[in-house]
């Protein structure tokens, strides 16, 4: 965005969204307003740092059995407390919470199902490394009285809204309603979110891969033997140089992946055959698989697309291969090979 441009606020995208393509009715532009606004608190929130006595432990474990930093309980109590009274959501779940969270009786009921993580990349809030928040949003099913947990499982491909927020040099929101993808940046000055990505679009082929490589012996072997060729380099099968980058925070991994291309992998491994993979389904892998896809990348468990998995649990988890289509493909080829 050029300094003369006109500045398009968050709230004139998602109105013009509408009119044009019919994505984005009344409540659900409140909704996302609404998460928006949860996510300027949150960012404020990390910009004290130790100022704001936020960092550290809080000394107690989430349902995932990962001890909660003091920012992970903040961010979930400023989302819970930020969308409980609108009137737009049915329900809400957070990998945080071991189930779902009502909305409150004394508030209205609306149709949409919100879930997120609050704070991805928690073990990067101590030491000053860019960290986010991820959410997913999903129509409740008709005929819905009491929200339960089976409500919540639907597939990635009936969302209607996916975005997150990285919390870095700026604050950026990354958001799809279904219609592409698009960002905006946090005026700190105005406390506006403001339009400055158009259309993003992830590169079909690339050089960069992002994988935690600490974790190589554990590997399943076409994991192995695609990253075996990756480090070959130009004399390998590949004929061209990779280079890796790995941030461990999911947010700003895909982020750079959107603005420059490249494939983010988090595989199963056999440490623990039992788990299909690391990251959740419903609150990372949905979310971002749809965010990806719109934006003309791909994402994969390493045999199907994330998006078709029929969810059989709140914190499911799932192996997540996504990023630029050509390589995402490959790897998931070699799945499939074997």
């Amino acid at each position: 965005m050029t300094a003369n441009a006109k500045r398009i606020s968050l709230t004139q995208y998602l109105v013009e969204e509408q009119r044009l393509h019919n994505t984005v009715p009344g409540e659900l532009r409140l909704l996302i307003e609404v998460v928006a606004r949860a996510c300027k608190t949150i960012s404020h929130a990390v910009g004290k740092g130790a100022l704001g006595e936020v960092l550290g432990s809080a000394g107690i474990e989430n349902v995932q059995g990962e001890v909660q930093k003091k920012l992970d309980v903040l961010s979930n109590e400023i989302l819970l407390e930020a969308n409980e009274w609108g009137g737009h959501l049915a329900a809400m779940a957070s990998e945080e919470m071991e189930t779902i969270h009502p909305i409150p009786n004394r508030y209205p009921m609306g149709e949409y199902l919100l879930l997120f993580d609050p704070l991805d990349g928690s073990s990067n809030i101590d030491v000053n490394v860019s960290i986010g928040t991820i959410f997913s949003v999903l129509k409740a099913p008709e005929g819905m009285v009491t929200p339960t947990e089976e409500d919540f499982l639907q597939p990635g491909a009936k969302q209607v809204a996916a975005g997150y927020a990285v919390y870095g040099p700026q604050t950026v929101l990354v958001l799809t309603t279904g219609d592409g993808v698009n960002c905006f940046t946090l005026d700190r000055e105005m406390g506006s979110w403001v339009l400055t990505q158009r259309n993003m679009q992830i590169p079909v082929d690339t050089k960069e891969y992002a994988i935690n490589a600490s974790n190589a012996r554990h590997w399943y072997p076409p994991v192995q033997r695609y990253i075996n060729e990756l480090q070959q380099g130009k004399t390998g099968p590949r004929g061209k140089d990779f280079n890796m980058r790995w941030i461990a925070s999911m947010v700003a991994d895909v982020h750079r992946i959107l603005n420059r291309g490249g494939i983010f992998m988090y595989p199963a491994d056999a440490r623990e055959p039992n788990k299909p993979g690391k990251l959740r389904l419903m609150y990372e892998a949905n979310p971002m698989s749809f965010i990806v896809e719109q934006a003309g990348g791909a994402a994969t468990n390493g045999t199907q697309r994330i998006l078709d998995i029929q969810p059989e649990s709140l914190h499911q988890r799932v192996a997540v291969f996504l990023g630029s289509k050509n390589e995402v493909e490959h790897v998931t080829g070699y799945h499939r090979d074997a």
